[in-house]
This record gives C-alpha cells, sequence and structure tokens, in this order.
C-alpha cells in the first residue's frame, strides 16, 4: 500500500440513518490505491452498510463521498458505478449458463465481439472453474458458485471491488482453496479492494489495514499487527480474540515499570499507571511462551513467569490453544508440533513467560476509590 498517494475513496462525516435509528457514523475513512482494506466487527456493526455506502448502492444520510477527490453527487454516478465491481455474500448468479454469467457485464458496459469471451474464460480459468463455464449455474457447488461470482467482478476489471463476505457459508477445505487462490489474485492485480468479514484469519492473510467496525463507528485502523497486536481498548481486544484480557491492580511503581496484582499473583508491565489504580491489560496468545519447570527458566531474559497446570487444550487454526491455570487462566498458542515435542497436556505442570513490554496496558484504568 502506498498511502503517500491521495486517496482513491474518502468518507468525511458520512452518516446513515435507517428506520429513524443512525446505524452508522463515520468521521473520517480514506482508501487508498492498491490496498486491500478488510472491515471486520460482529454483528449488527454497520459492516454491510458501510460497503454499501462505498460502493454507491446506498445513499448516505449526511456527509461527503469522494472518489479521486470529486464528490460523487458531482459525478456521472452511472460512469462512476461502471468503475466499480461488488460480489455479495450470495452468489446471485442468473439462471443460464457460467460462462454467460461472467460476461453479463462486459456486455451491458458495451464490450464486444471476441474480447467478451477471451476476458471471460480468463478470468473462469485463473479461478480454476473454466472447464465449467457451459454448466448451469444453478447446478454449480457452492464453492464453483462463490469462485463464478469472483470470476464475474474481477473480469470487468474494476478501479475499487467491494466484497461482502465472499467466503462464508463453504466448508474448511473449500474455504481455505478459495481463499489462497483469492490472496494470489489480490497481489497479481493490485486492485483496491474494500472486503467486509466476521473472520479474524481472512483479516490476517488478505488485508494491508483493518478497520474494526463496532457500533457503527470505527474503533480502530491501522496494520493487522497494530490491530491484533495491540487493541486500542477492551471492546476491540474482546472482539479481535488475538489474546488474554486481564484485570488487576498496580500495587507498585518504579521508573514506568509497574506490578500489577491479578488474583493474588504479580506481572510486571510497562506503563504509567499509580500506585493502586485499576488495570485492564491485553497479553497476545502468542507472546506467551510455555516450558517446561527447570533451572534454565530462572535465566530467562522475559520479566513474567508464572507457574501453573494446563487446563485445556483446544484447535487454534494450525495451531493449539492451550490454557493454563496461574492463579488466573492465561492462554498461549503454539504449534502443534511444538505442543507435541513439550508433551503438553491437561493437568500438566509448565512455565508460562512472557516480556514486560508484551503486556499492553489498555486505556480506562482508574483509581481505585
Amino acid at each position: 500500500m502506498n498511502c503517500e498517494h491521495n486517496p482513491i475513496i474518502e468518507a468525511s462525516g458520512m452518516e446513515v440513518v435507517l428506520g429513524g435509528q443512525k446505524v452508522l457514523d463515520i468521521p473520517s475513512l480514506k482508501v487508498y490505491p492498491h490496498e486491500a482494506l478488510i472491515v471486520i466487527g460482529p454483528n449488527g456493526s454497520g459492516k454491510t452498510t458501510l460497503l454499501l455506502s462505498l460502493a454507491l448502492l446506498l445513499k448516505p444520510s449526511a456527509g461527503v463521498l469522494s472518489y479521486k477527490g470529486i464528490p460523487v453527487q458531482n459525478s456521472d454516478m452511472l460512469q462512476l458505478r461502471r468503475r466499480l465491481a461488488v460480489a455479495f455474500q450470495e452468489s446471485l448468479l442468473l439462471n443460464s449458463s457460467v460462462l454467460e454469467n461472467v460476461t453479463l457485464g462486459l456486455r451491458l458496459r458495451g464490450v464486444k465481439g471476441r474480447e467478451v469471451n477471451a476476458r471471460a474464460m480468463k478470468w473462469l480459468e485463473r479461478f480454476g472453474v473454466a472447464p465449467l463455464a457451459k454448466r448451469q449455474a444453478r447446478m454449480l457447488s457452492g464453492g464453483e458458485a462463490k469462485r463464478v461470482s469472483l470470476a464475474r467482478a474481477f473480469v470487468l476489471e474494476p478501479e475499487v471491488l467491494f466484497l461482502d463476505e465472499p467466503f462464508s457459508a463453504l466448508d474448511s477445505p473449500t474455504r481455505q482453496g478459495l481463499l489462497e487462490d483469492f490472496e494470489s489474485v489480490l497481489r497479481e492485480t493490485k486492485v483496491t479492494t474494500v472486503m467486509v468479514t466476521h473472520d479474524r484469519n481472512e483479516a490476517l492473510v488478505l488485508a494491508d489495514r483493518v478497520a474494526v467496525l463496532m457500533k457503527g463507528t470505527i474503533s480502530q485502523l491501522g496494520t493487522p499487527e497494530e490491530v491484533f497486536g495491540a487493541p486500542v481498548d477492551e471492546e476491540v481486544a474482546g472482539f479481535v480474540e488475538a489474546g488474554n484480557i486481564l484485570h488487576g491492580v498496580v500495587d507498585c511503581q518504579t521508573d514506568g515499570m509497574v506490578s500489577i496484582n491479578i488474583k493474588g499473583q504479580k506481572i510486571q508491565a510497562m506503563s504509567g499507571l499509580t500506585c493502586g489504580s485499576e488495570a485492564t491489560v491485553f497479553l497476545n496468545y502468542e507472546d506467551v511462551t510455555i516450558s517446561l519447570p527447570s533451572p534454565e527458566i530462572i535465566r530467562s531474559s522475559a520479566r513474567n513467569q508464572l507457574r501453573g497446570r494446563i487446563t485445556r487444550i483446544f484447535p487454534f487454526g494450525y495451531q493449539v490453544k492451550v490454557t493454563i491455570d496461574c492463579g488466573f487462566p492465561l492462554a498461549a498458542v503454539v504449534t502443534r508440533l511444538s505442543g507435541e515435542e513439550l508433551g503438553l497436556d491437561e493437568g500438566k505442570e509448565v512455565v508460562a513467560s512472557f516480556k514486560a513490554t508484551a503486556v499492553k496496558v489498555l486505556p480506562g484504568a482508574k483509581k481505585k476509590a
């Protein structure tokens, strides 16, 4: 992503009111050329409303939406919409052949002759469904229909591509294969993309930037590393589910280093909080290292070393999530191979280690009365 460029889409003071209720309030949002902006958030947060508004399919109740620096109300809306393509959660294929579905948009845009089929076949081939060109769309499986829907969008060669939950309702292997193919196409074409999803893995794989939408407004906007590694508040941290959220009280502060008492256990963190302050902290699962008890652990560079017993081991994507009772529940993720090598099992005693700098103190902490 090249943020030194001017934004291709910019929303300023954008609001959407539906049924007398404000469902979207976006003071400012910029989408830059060639970036993939992934919008995540819980159900009912306004993700699809935001997508439809940016894609010119829903008129905002207030604010200014600009395309390449020109307010859309001052533009030829038909010509502007032809620069965009939208793929919805449902494939919405017509009751005709796959090829006819993919060529429809080109024909509506006035493309003629051999170019129509040539472009369509190129994208059907790229998404691995060219052999299905003559098949009736209603005979496709869910994964095949998604691939045809994506081919139908890319064949238009849009300046901006909008996607609403494009990988939903697919079984895991089908979804993973399509996600990998789509990521490859996205990086090859560098088409500007705005995509809505509730799946953190999709955001991690695809995003240049992630926007977290909560209750109709953007709570955090940044790189995947920033959003998942350092959420701005407890609400965002709870949604992204990338780490432990712990509550305690500062019992000591020295030169920016605090000791936080969490259910009788003390952890060290970097913070300016004063003694007696309530502290809510976020600790990424991947920042917690699990080791077997041994004298070497004492010489570790990690300030925080907590002994405990494993209470649960649960699949977590390609890894496993290990929950440890350290006086309070603390979770870490490790590769399946690491778990096997350490012989991790429920009831096993382990040491959880993490650096003080890995502990993020979230806003909202206050002095106890």
